[in-house]
């Protein structure tokens, strides 16, 4: 991503936050286990993320199950930023998704097991944007490590950097595509 214009406002998320903006905006988040959604709809102006840390949320499905411990879920929060897209008047074919994540980050280095959260998530995330009637455009899933991403709602720009599992090491970055 080039460095963009200091005028362009910055918005961290914490694990379990969804945002949805106008204009352009940096959406910033780490993600270990837990999965971020990027998605951008250019004939609105409107860009948006979600950092998840469940897969699903059928099992906590109660009346007491609020819109803000929902957004914790992956199946609940791509499911609410879809209505709000729809109440926007966006269509699926238009709305862009990037999906990063997913890692398994408690791995000891013995084979990894089936049922890694960081796994699921991304598996769960993959299975409601179908479901939804979203095609996924980049993606970078799984892993042992977590990382940082940086969206650019204004360009669709996303600037990942992979964290070391030491905290002397230094980050990697790469920039996905466009779109």
């Amino acid at each position: 991503m080039r460095k963009h214009d200091p005028d362009v406002p910055e918005v961290y998320l914490e694990p379990g936050e969804s945002r949805v903006v106008r204009g352009p905006v940096v959406l910033k988040t780490v993600l270990g286990s837990c999965v971020g959604v990027a998605f951008r709809i250019p004939r609105l102006g409107v860009g948006a993320l979600c950092h998840p840390m469940l897969p699903n949320s059928a099992a906590k499905r109660t009346p007491e199950l609020s819109h803000y411990d929902g957004r914790r879920y992956v199946d609940f929060a791509i499911r609410e930023l879809a209505k709000e897209f729809d109440k926007l008047g966006a269509t699926r074919e238009e709305t862009q998704v990037k999906l990063f994540g997913g890692a398994d980050v408690f791995s000891t280095g013995k084979e990894a097991s089936k049922l890694a959260v960081g796994k699921m998530n991304g598996e769960r995330a993959l299975e409601v944007l179908m479901e939804e009637g979203f095609s996924v455009m980049a993606s970078s899933l799984g892993g042992n490590a977590g990382i940082h991403i940086e969206f650019h709602t204004g360009t669709g720009e996303v600037l990942l950097r992979r964290l070391q599992r030491t905290h002397h090491s230094k980050s990697k970055a790469s920039r996905v595509d466009r779109g």
